[in-house]
């Protein structure tokens, strides 16, 4: 499938002169990163704000974010320089297991190395380098947008000055490590799926994956209020619904991007081998920890766990039936909890320089 049809017009592209090298000591060539911008970088070119997208997400802000993005909102065009690339391995312009791998001349597929969120993370920060970013007035995301700013506070904790960490949590749990398998399984059964790739379509694997994502992703309380049981003349509404959503996917995802991705999440833990509380208690920034009340796979627990260790949290809750998925459908209410954090925060007055010293 060619992904170049996801991609917007508005889409950059910067090209890393060097390799790149992965926590996993594989080194990654000619690698690119598929970013858009909106504002302006001022003079002093510390204005910027990032923005991490979540999982099947893309650099389009203005299209999953919109009620955000705009003068006086969170993401306040007039007087923010606002970037958001594509994570890396990415299916959306950033190398990932789409991308033509250099030594075989083929795409990678399967064989796309292991990655995890600080890779996600560090390929952000060259980015920014490149782009002259002096350094971040704010950070934000949600699920694994919220997974990359925690780790932009704990890996350049000079040149962050305030994050929020929107329904993630400071380490995967079993819960969800659990659930993503089980999606990596139902793609591994279809019997079109063959030495990592599609043989054939339909791509039911991927699509019976987002069909359980999906089911996740909301709450019961919103199924209920949403489809209840009602049926068209074949079936019942929620299984019309689940089986339109699968298909969609199939249609703009790629199945190895998925594993890839769903792996880097299950890698997540802020400790990396430290003392969890001791990490989480380092962060110094201002952070606004946002829960939702109906989450159920990254539960309020997980948040108020985060904004008990972090010295400098504000705990707000989203309250909504709508699971874990409100950060993308409540979004007036969340842009109205993002303001009322920022406009309490005070400007930074020692901020460093990104430096190019190697990671």
């Amino acid at each position: 499938m060619n992904y170049q049809q996801f991609i917007s017009p508005e889409t950059q592209f910067y090209q890393l002169s060097e390799p790149f090298a992965l926590e996993s000591r594989e080194v990654l060539s000619g690698v690119q990163v598929a970013y858009r911008t909106w504002g302006t970088l001022n003079a002093a070119r510390d204005n910027a704000v990032l923005v991490c997208h979540a999982l099947t997400g893309s650099a389009d802000v203005d299209r999953w974010w919109e009620p955000l993005l705009g003068s006086g909102r969170s993401l306040d065009i007039d007087l923010d320089f606002i970037i958001c690339s594509n994570i890396l391995g990415s299916c959306y312009g950033t190398t990932g297991a789409t991308s033509i791998d250099p030594k075989t001349g083929t795409s990678y597929g399967s064989t796309f190395p292991r990655i995890t969120i600080r890779d996600m993370v560090r390929l952000q920060a060259v980015l920014l380098e490149g782009l002259q970013v002096r350094s971040l007035k704010f950070v934000i995301g949600g699920s694994l947008g919220g997974m990359q700013v925690l780790e932009w506070a704990i890996l350049y904790p000079e040149k962050v000055s305030a994050i929020a960490i929107i329904a993630a949590s400071g380490c995967h749990s079993a819960w969800c490590i659990g659930l993503s398998e089980a999606q990596r399984q139902a793609i591994y059964a279809d019997p079109n799926w063959q030495n990592g790739s599609y043989s054939r379509q339909p791509a039911q694997g991927l699509a019976t994956a987002r069909m359980m994502a999906m089911s996740l992703y909301r709450s019961w309380a919103s199924f209920s209020d949403r489809f209840g049981r009602q049926t068209d003349e074949a079936t019942f509404e929620i299984v019309n619904y689940l089986r339109h959503q699968g298909q969609k996917f199939v249609d703009r995802f790629d199945a190895n991007t998925y594993i890839t991705l769903t792996h880097a999440m299950d890698s997540h833990d802020i400790a990396h081998h430290a003392d969890y509380n001791v990490v989480l208690k380092r962060i110094h920034q201002p952070a606004l920890i946002v829960a939702i009340s109906s989450d159920g796979l990254y539960p309020p627990i997980e948040q108020e766990e985060l904004a008990t260790l972090i010295p400098n949290a504000t705990l707000a809750w989203l309250q909504s039936t709508h699971g874990h998925d409100a950060f993308l459908m409540d979004m007036t209410a969340l842009n109205n909890l993002v303001v009322q954090f920022r406009d309490s925060l005070q400007p930074s007055e020692s901020m460093h320089c990104f430096s190019a010293a190697p990671f």
